[in-house]
């Protein structure tokens, strides 16, 4: 069964030219270790809410968009073996510089209950 992690991440407007450029880096890795796809969405229409919105989720700031990021793997054992290359693969430590602010990023992993096309 196909397994699905998902990031939602505050990025400096000033920073979108870095953030595509990370992601295009990270993605030869990512692929490498069995990503079958992966989304990277820079926020164009996403509104400040009363009780709970993207914004408010990543605590953005002035002059960021909220950026919101898929990835598609063939099971969730592919995906942890991914993650926890973290610590033993030096090349996913060459991009640890992100161009925005890891504290306020969040992520989860998903098993899709629907999938339409």
């Amino acid at each position: 069964m196909t397994y699905v992690s998902g990031f939602l991440t505050p990025v400096p407007q000033e920073n979108k030219a870095a953030y595509i450029e990370s992601a295009r880096k990270a993605w030869t890795l990512f692929k490498e270790y069995g990503a079958t796809e992966m989304r990277e969405c820079w926020g164009a229409d996403v509104p400040d809410g009363e009780h709970t919105s993207f914004p408010m989720a990543v605590k953005r700031k002035e002059g960021e968009a909220v950026v919101f990021s898929w990835m598609v793997w063939p099971d969730k054992e592919t995906a942890d073996r991914c993650f926890g290359s973290f610590e033993s693969d030096e090349r996913w430590q060459e991009m640890m510089s992100m161009p925005f602010d890891g504290k306020r990023m969040m992520w989860g992993g998903f098993e899709p209950v629907f999938e339409g096309s």
